[in-house]
């Protein structure tokens, strides 16, 4: 080997992380832009509602002077830019003001629901990876063939069905009918209180704890909705999968790699399905995105205290800090998943650095 190899190559490295520093820069913009947009759209939504805060706060039999008293106590007696100067500068600080429902700090109800809407989401996303993938891949190989017909309807009804239909069916089919799982709510009445959260999400709390009866009533509650939201994720991405293997599957080098005599098993799980992983990831990660922030409905039919229920409460409650920073919130989860998967793009496809 030329002693000029390493030195070569070494060089090239240099040159990837000056650009990848350069792209860096770009990235943290494009970052700050995106959450300086979120503060607009949020804040703008908090004084669009037809929903009076002050009253929210001091109630509709307040007189006169206490309600312009808590207007001024709230700085809504100021100009809008000054308003949306405070609340930029209070979101900075982890400010996002106090709940009217709790009457305690926002931030701090998200930090205790937002672990059991991160647990559910989890569980449904590795459901929706596991066995998603695999069938979108069996489906492109059998394109036109019975496998694949029967991964597109079910992946069709998974995609376009209700999801909060499929989680009473789902109650009445496997809760009330056959028994197999725990019903609405994240834990048993007995068992409530009795493990010391550490990470928010029970079932890595109780396995830390040792607590396994505990462990398995909290598997019990979370399997039916972790299978709903994983339906409707295995959909998603089952069909983008079988889109992706049947591009790669037309491509020159698969029918290189075959007239060499590679298995077929090494053709399409390794060459075809490795080259697709890049774009893949971007699936997942939106797919996880959108369960965290779209399980709303499903929190809701299976009392499921997770954000998505604490958002539907303080709406239905008119608590518009609460509504508010929930939505920063998940908007902000939502720019931070974009952001590791372009990330992990780049790490993996050397072509996007």
């Amino acid at each position: 080997m030329s002693v000029l190899g390493p030195i070569g190559l070494g060089g090239r490295r240099v040159e990837q992380l000056r650009r990848g520093l350069g792209g860096g820069g770009k990235l943290i913009f494009s970052l700050l832009l995106t959450l300086l947009g979120l503060l607009v759209i949020t804040f703008l939504i908090g004084r669009v509602v037809p929903v009076d805060p002050v009253l929210s706060a001091v109630g509709d039999r307040a007189s006169a002077e206490v309600y312009e008293q808590a207007k001024r106590e709230l700085g809504l007696d100021r100009p809008l830019y000054e308003q949306f100067v405070v609340y930029v500068a209070s979101v900075a600080q982890g400010d996002l003001g106090k709940s009217v429902l709790t009457a305690r700090p926002v931030l701090e109800d998200i930090g205790r629901v937002f672990p059991a809407t991160l647990e559910l989401a989890t569980l449904a996303t590795l459901f929706g990876v596991i066995f998603g993938i695999p069938a979108g891949v069996v489906a492109a190989v059998n394109r036109g063939r019975w496998p694949d017909q029967v991964i597109r309807v079910l992946g069709l009804v998974g995609y376009s069905m209700p999801i909060f239909w499929l989680g009473l069916m789902g109650l009445l089919l496997f809760y009330g009918i056959l028994g197999w799982v725990a019903g609405p709510g994240r834990l048993d009445v007995f068992y409530d209180g009795m493990v010391t959260p550490i990470t928010g999400m029970l079932l890595i709390d109780s396995a830390l704890a040792g607590e396994w009866a505990i462990w398995r009533s909290a598997f019990a509650h979370i399997v039916l909705p972790a299978g709903t939201l994983g339906y409707f994720s295995l959909a998603y991405i089952s069909r983008m999968t079988r889109s992706f293997m049947l591009e790669q599957l037309n491509q020159e080098y698969i029918t290189t790699a075959r007239v060499k005599g590679l298995s077929e098993w090494r053709v399409v799980w390794r060459h075809a399905l490795g080259n697709i992983m890049v774009p893949l990831i971007t699936v997942v990660a939106l797919s996880y995105a959108q369960l965290l922030e779209g399980s709303v409905l499903t929190e809701t039919v299976f009392a499921w205290p997770g954000l998505g229920r604490y958002i539907t409460n303080s709406l239905l409650s008119a608590d518009m800090n609460a509504v508010l920073g929930g939505t920063l919130v998940v908007g902000a989860v939502f720019i931070g998943l974009n952001i590791l998967s372009d990330l992990l793009y780049r790490v993996l496809d050397p072509r996007a650095r």
